[in-house]
């Protein structure tokens, strides 16, 4: 449903672009949306097939597979720009939103036909086709279950922050390179920060798998405090922001890559489809936020403010990592 959405989002918004209709394209943008949750969902449907000591690994070649999409999708924005305007008449911005649909299409018949059975289903997730056994999905529900689970809660912070984090400093970081006259670098930048995010994620799932959940969250939590420590020195210059923003993407990653694998850990089976929704749902809507509030906050007290509210956030989840872990290690030398 997920890519059928995003199918029809990529239409629509492109139908706004060529027609100049804002409201098209708000819808567009909506339902495109749910191409990237079913992106990010994906990540759990390679767990339910794996051991438990390799979910982290399983999780991360999902994620590294979307450097590809990183790097060669820009690359295809101009010539799906020129066939647009050429071959169709289409308007200069249409021919990637109508591209983009083309190539969901792509996931959407890959999913179909090669993933089945369903790997929840087969893990015992699903007790059957009809759904026996599963718990209905629903927002409050999932949450009350993770806040039940210390584990869980952790995860789900992990998860938050993580995003909430990246995202914000992210999104204003070409902005101030514009401001400061460094426009020319900042797509450099924002590539080595994407090259963070997903290339080098198999070795940190290797590394939850091999040291744990609760060490990927807290070694994900120094990283994002380093990244937005540098972020807010960077001053004028973009000397620090290349590996501020390197740092930033892999921290992510830690953060994402260990939160989401523990939150699987930690769950009932029969509710991981609920708790894994809501958990996404909550990160998504958290990093949306950060977004859009991250403008309003570099305009009105600049953009080492903005490093610095990440560098609070950062340290609380170094500080919930590390007392989790702690924890953990005294009551098993208890036992």
């Amino acid at each position: 449903y997920g890519y059928s959405l995003a199918i029809a989002g990529g239409l629509i918004a492109g139908f706004g672009v060529n027609r100049n209709s804002l409201v098209f394209f708000l819808l567009g943008l909506f339902l495109y949306g749910s191409g990237q949750a079913s992106n990010l969902l994906s990540r759990y449907a390679a767990m339910d097939l794996a051991a438990p000591d390799k979910r982290s690994q399983a999780m991360s070649y999902i994620l590294f597979g979307s450097t590809f999409g990183a790097v060669f999708g820009p690359v295809l924005i101009k010539p799906a720009e020129q066939i647009g305007v050429d071959t169709f008449g289409w308007s200069l911005y249409t021919g990637p939103w109508i591209a983009s649909a083309f190539f969901f299409v792509f996931a959407l018949a890959n999913v179909a036909v090669r993933l089945r059975p369903d790997p929840l289903e087969v893990s015992g997730g699903l007790v059957s086709q009809q759904g026996i056994g599963v718990v209905t999905p629903n927002l409050g529900a999932a949450l009350r279950i993770i806040s039940g689970i210390r584990n869980a809660r952790v995860a789900l912070a992990s998860m938050v922050i993580s995003q909430v984090t990246m995202v914000a400093v992210m999104t204003m970081t070409p902005v101030h390179l514009k401001i400061h006259g460094h426009e020319g670098v900042s797509p450099y930048v924002i590539s080595l920060h994407i090259a963070g995010m997903y290339a080098f994620s198999p070795l940190v799932g290797k590394f939850a798998d091999r040291h744990g959940k609760l060490q990927s969250i807290s070694v994900g939590g120094v990283l994002l405090v380093a990244a937005t420590v540098m972020a807010a020195l960077a001053g004028d210059a973009a000397t620090l922001l290349w590996p501020s923003l390197w740092l930033l993407g892999l921290g992510w990653s830690f953060g994402l890559i260990g939160g989401s694998s523990l939150l699987v850990e930690s769950v009932p089976e029969g509710s991981r489809v609920t708790v894994q929704g809501a958990a996404d749902l909550l990160m998504s809507f958290c990093g949306g936020m950060a977004g859009f509030s991250s403008g309003f906050i570099r305009k009105a007290f600049g953009f080492h403010m903005l490093s610095n509210l990440g560098t609070v956030l950062a340290l609380v989840l170094v500080v919930i990592g590390i007392r989790r872990l702690t924890s953990t290690r005294i009551a098993k030398l208890r036992v």
